[in-house]
């Protein structure tokens, strides 16, 4: 088993809380978004965020709109639905849980 395929399906499993994270911050486009995912060593690609955000939007999680570009065509900006809030709620509360539990799980056994 390899180190790096197992490192890959960990950040692919919070790439969608970390996409409504960052939307539920306030509107966002998919360049931004991929910039501060690639910051952040989530090493997304163009071809990974726009099927996820095409998911999300599909599952009415996000909704986006149109604004003029001054250096290019138009742009689309994503925000969250209500849904889409509702559900970051959610996944913040199970990052919180498991993010515990690994902390647990972590610790060192206590002997009797």
């Amino acid at each position: 088993m390899k180190l790096e395929n197992t490192q890959v399906q960990m950040r692919k499993g919070i790439l969608e809380f970390c996409i409504l994270e960052i939307i539920g911050r306030g509107e966002a486009y998919a360049s931004d978004m991929l910039e501060e995912l690639t910051q952040a060593r989530m090493i997304v690609v163009e071809g990974t965020l726009y099927p996820l955000l095409t998911r999300l939007k599909n599952a009415a999680l996000l909704d986006y709109t149109w604004k003029e570009s001054t250096s290019g065509p138009p742009r689309k900006y994503y925000t969250l639905t209500e849904a889409g809030r509702q559900f970051l709620e959610e996944l913040r509360q199970t990052w919180e849980e498991m993010a515990l539990s690994v902390g647990i799980i972590r610790q060192p056994p206590r002997t009797p």
